[in-house]
């Protein structure tokens, strides 16, 4: 078991393996690692923006590697695990589970299957195996963090978004079960739910093309930066704390949907037809 100092915190010279790490949200939590004077591998089942993502970080002199892994594959997690080992100077002591894709568009029932099951493959199995393969490697440490990238979605359960909510209502619930389950440990878990953050997203993934515009446009309009979303969430990490809501409308939506459920889900509904409407 690690000895841990009382005085250090988990991001800072962290040994770190970010999944989805070739852009948004993934690729800000590598470099801020390497700032950080952590050493990163950087996972995606894409290899160029992975490696795009290390060469970034080692050209300002930090130090990361590029792994291809697609992380709906358990064997590829647990061969992640390994070359991690094999890679980084010192035991991985944080893995950020952050992979994920976009589907929205068509209500239950019209969405496709192919497309719910890709997009449990991703944004749920991908986090399940990534807890699966290193919450034991770290409890056995003594010492280390998680970091589940969630969504708003997770609670908001907002219309034609099916797949989308469900994988990450499931990813919130995997990780409170797993803050609970490490509680003691020395082990921190942390749950990321933002709204809308400036990444590729809403382009990469599958989306009707009747309401891409309209995400588009709610990118351009309400979304924040993804190194901002990631300095803050290692903050919380940092502190033991599980849930990070960065934005306003997050929170609000959290309040909304817990004090008022009835009034949030009509509300929810009245606004997805006026906007279909629209289009």
């Amino acid at each position: 078991m690690c000895i841990r100092d009382s005085n250090k915190t988990i991001s800072a010279n962290a040994s770190a393996v970010v999944t989805g790490a070739g852009s948004g949200i993934g690729r800000a939590f590598a470099e801020e690692l390497a700032r950080r004077n952590g050493a990163v591998v950087c996972a995606d089942i894409n290899l160029g923006t992975a490696q795009e993502t290390a060469d970034r970080i080692v050209s300002t002199g930090g130090r990361a590697w590029a792994v291809q892994c697609d992380v709906s594959v358990q064997a590829e997690v647990e061969a992640l695990a390994e070359q991690a080992d094999a890679l980084l100077p010192e035991p991985v002591n944080l893995v950020i589970n952050n992979a994920g894709v976009g589907v929205g568009g068509k209500p239950v029932g019209e969405t496709s299957m192919d497309d719910w099951h890709w997009t449990m493959g991703i944004n749920l199995w991908g986090v399940i195996h990534g807890c699966h393969v290193f919450a034991p490697r770290l409890k056995a440490q003594g010492y280390g963090g998680i970091i589940n990238v969630a969504s708003t979605a997770s609670f908001a359960a907002a219309p034609l978004m099916g797949p989308y909510n469900v994988t990450k209502a499931g990813v919130l619930a995997l990780s409170e079960t797993l803050a609970a389950e490490t509680s003691g440990t020395g082990v921190n878990v942390t749950v990321l739910c933002p709204t809308v953050v400036n990444t590729n997203i809403f382009t990469t993934g599958r989306i009707d093309a009747g309401i891409t515009p309209l995400m588009n446009r709610l990118v351009e309009l309400t979304g924040v930066p993804a190194e901002g979303v990631a300095l803050t969430t290692l903050k919380a990490l940092d502190r033991g704390q599980l849930y990070v809501l960065p934005q306003m409308d997050a929170r609000m939506i959290w309040r909304a949907k817990r004090y008022l459920p009835s009034v949030y889900t009509r509300g929810a509904g009245l606004l997805s037809r006026l906007a279909s409407a629209k289009a």
